[in-house]
C-alpha cells in the first residue's frame, strides 16, 4: 500500500514542475527527502516516537527518518528503546554543560547541528522535514508540492510568539522584521538548515539567558518560564540568516480544533488536550507511561465512528470529532503492532481490535493528501484581503477586556489572552486593570497581559455604591481618553471568554454607526 501511494505522489509532482520530461523521482537529487524528530531517553517520548513511526510508514512518507536521540550516559544504562526508530544518539543538553541550565527543548537544535555535522545521511539530501514526536503524519509532506523554496521553508503558524513583534525581537535579531511566528511543521532545503542551525541553537540559548523577558505578556508563554525559548531560537535564528517562510496554517491540525472548509490537513499534533463526548487524552497524564513495553495495553478506547456520527449534526464540527478518534486509533494502532512485532502474545479478541484490524479502519486512515486550500498560505490570504476597495488593506483591530486585581479574573487572562495568540486574531490586546491603590501594592499580574491600569470604581466615589461590574464602562471610558488608541474598530469582549477564531469585524457587517454584538436572550 505505502509503495502504491508513493507512486501517486511521484505522477503527482511530474504534473506540478513544468518541464521535467520525468525523469526526477523522488529520493533521487535534487529530490531527496530526510525526515527528522527529536527525543530523549524516556518512556513519555516512546509512545509518541511508536505512534510517529507507524504513522510515517502508513502515510507514505518519502525518505528516510532519523530519531534524535538526547541521552545522558547515566540514562541510557537503562534506557529501553533503541529500536522503536532509526536513530542517531547526540549528547544530551538537557543540563547545558556550561551554564548549568536544565532545559531539555534545547535538545533539539543541538540534535539538528550533530546530524548536519556527524551523520553521513546530511550529505546526501535535498530537503528536510523537521517534526516534533508527538505528531501524526496523515499523508506524504513532501516539500516543493507544499511549496517549499530554496530561502523559502514551509512552516506551520504559531500566532502565539508575540515576542517577534515586540521588543523581545529587537533585542535578539538584526532583522525583527523578518521574524515568523512558525513552528511545528518545518520543511526546507538542507542548504537552509546548514545555515540556520547554528544560530537556530545559539540564540535558544540567547533567549534562555534573557531572564529579564520572559514574562507572558512579552513571550506569550502562559507560563512565563522560558519555556518557549527554543521556539523563539528558531524565529529569531531564521531572520538573522535572511529565511522568508511560506506560513501555512491549514496542513497541521490539533486534535479538538474544527478544520476549516475544504481543508485536509495532513499532520496531527496532539499537544494539547482532546476530547470526544465523555472519552478525552492528554499526552500529560501519561508522562511516566511505559505501554510500549506492557504486552496488549493500549491507550483509552475512544468512541466508534458510528457513534460520533449521531453525536455532532453539524458536518464541520462532526468532522473535527472524526479527525479526533483518527488521531488516537492511529496511535493505539502503531502500539498494537509494536507489541506483536516484538512477541507479545496475541492479545484477546475484542470489539475495538477487531475495527483496528477492519477494512472500515483502513479506509478512513489511508493516506491524504493536501486539497488546493490546504496549501494556501499567510501570504495567499493577504494578498486575497479585500475592504470596500481593491487594494486596500484591512484597517486596525484593537481587542479590550475588563479585569480587578485579583486572582479569579488572572487565570481567565492567561486563559483569554493565550486564545488571542491562538486564534490568529488581528491588531493587539489591552487588559484594563481596574485596581485599588490598596489592591496595587500586593497585586502579583502585571506580566499576564499587555495592561491599560484604570482607578477602581468598584466603590463609587461619590455614592459608596458598591458594584465593581461598573468598571467595565469606566475602564472603556479612561482607555478611550487616555491611551493612545490607533484602531479603526475595537473588539470588547470579557475575561472569561476562549476565542476559537479570528474576530474580524468587517466580515460581520459592522461598519460606524452599526456595531454588531451577540444577543442575550
Amino acid at each position: 500500500m505505502a509503495n502504491r501511494v508513493v507512486s501517486v505522489v511521484v505522477v503527482v509532482m511530474f504534473g506540478l514542475i513544468g518541464g521535467c520530461g520525468g525523469q526526477e523521482r523522488v529520493g533521487e537529487a535534487p529530490w531527496r527527502i530526510h525526515t527528522l524528530f527529536s527525543v530523549e531517553c524516556q518512556n513519555y517520548f516512546d509512545w509518541q516516537t511508536v505512534g510517529f513511526m507507524h504513522s510515517f510508514k502508513k502515510a507514505g512518507q518519502p525518505g528516510p527518518v532519523t530519531r534524535l536521540l538526547s541521552c545522558t550516559e547515566e540514562e541510557k544504562k537503562s534506557y529501553r528503546g533503541m529500536d522503536l526508530a532509526p536513530t542517531l544518539e547526540v549528547p544530551s543538553m538537557s543540563r547545558h554543560p556550561q551554564t548549568g541550565d536544565w532545559y531539555p527543548a534545547i535538545n533539539k537544535p543541538a540534535g539538528i547541528v550533530h546530524w548536519l555535522k556527524h551523520s553521513k545521511d546530511a550529505q546526501n539530501v535535498d530537503w528536510v522535514v523537521i517534526l516534533d514526536a508527538d505528531m501524526i503524519i496523515r499523508g506524504p509532506i513532501i516539500p516543493w508540492e507544499l511549496g517549499a523554496e530554496k530561502g523559502r521553508p514551509i512552516a506551520a503558524y504559531y500566532g502565539y510568539l508575540i515576542g517577534c513583534e515586540n521588543i523581545l525581537a529587537q533585542l535578539h535579531t538584526k532583522h525583527p522584521e523578518l521574524c515568523d511566528k512558525v513552528g511545528g511543521l518545518l520543511a526546507m532545503h538542507i542548504d537552509d538548515l546548514r545555515a540556520l542551525a547554528p544560530m537556530w541553537l545559539s540564540k535558544t540559548e540567547e533567549v534562555r539567558e534573557d531572564r529579564a523577558h520572559w514574562a507572558t505578556n512579552i513571550t506569550g508563554d502562559i507560563y512565563g518560564k522560558g519555556w518557549i525559548s527554543e521556539m523563539y531560537g528558531y524565529s529569531f535564528g531564521a531572520a538573522e540568516v535572511g529565511l522568508h517562510h511560506k506560513i501555512n496554517d491549514n496542513l497541521m491540525i490539533y486534535p479538538g480544533y474544527i478544520p476549516r472548509e475544504d481543508v485536509e490537513p495532513i499532520l496531527f499534533h496532539y499537544g494539547l488536550p482532546f476530547s470526544v463526548g465523555n472519552w478525552s487524552f492528554s499526552k500529560l497524564d501519561h508522562h511516566e507511561d511505559a505501554i510500549v513495553y506492557d504486552c496488549g495495553r493500549l491507550f483509552s478506547e475512544p468512541p466508534y465512528p458510528r457513534e460520533v456520527k449521531a453525536m455532532e449534526a453539524d458536518p464541520n464540527k462532526r468532522r473535527a470529532l472524526f479527525l479526533n478518534i483518527e488521531c488516537i486509533n492511529t496511535l493505539n494502532e502503531g502500539l498494537l503492532l509494536h507489541h506483536v512485532a516484538n512477541g507479545c502474545p496475541k492479545p484477546k479478541w475484542s470489539k475495538y481490535l477487531s475495527f483496528l484490524k477492519s477494512k472500515t479502519f483502513s479506509e478512513l486512515t489511508r493516506p491524504k493528501f493536501p486539497t488546493r486550500d490546504s496549501l494556501r498560505t499567510k501570504e495567499d490570504e493577504l494578498q486575497e484581503q479585500v475592504f470596500d476597495e481593491p487594494r486596500r488593506p484591512y484597517p486596525k483591530i484593537h481587542t479590550i477586556f475588563s479585569t480587578e486585581c485579583t486572582p479569579y479574573f488572572d487565570w481567565q487572562t492567561v486563559g483569554l489572552v493565550h486564545s488571542f495568540h491562538l486564534s490568529g486574531q488581528p491588531g493587539n490586546i489591552t487588559r484594563l486593570l481596574s485596581c485599588t491603590d490598596e489592591d496595587l501594592k500586593h497585586y502579583a499580574g502585571h506580566d499576564l497581559a499587555p495592561t491599560h491600569y484604570v482607578p477602581s470604581m468598584s466603590r463609587h466615589p461619590l455614592t459608596g455604591d458598591w458594584y465593581p461590574a461598573i468598571n467595565k464602562p469606566a475602564a472603556v471610558l479612561h482607555w478611550l481618553n487616555h491611551a493612545n488608541v490607533d484602531a479603526e474598530f475595537i473588539v470588547i469582549l470579557d475575561a472569561d471568554m476562549i476565542m476559537r477564531g479570528p474576530i474580524t469585524p468587517w466580515e460581520f457587517k459592522a461598519s460606524r454607526g452599526r456595531p454588531v454584538s451577540t444577543p442575550y436572550e
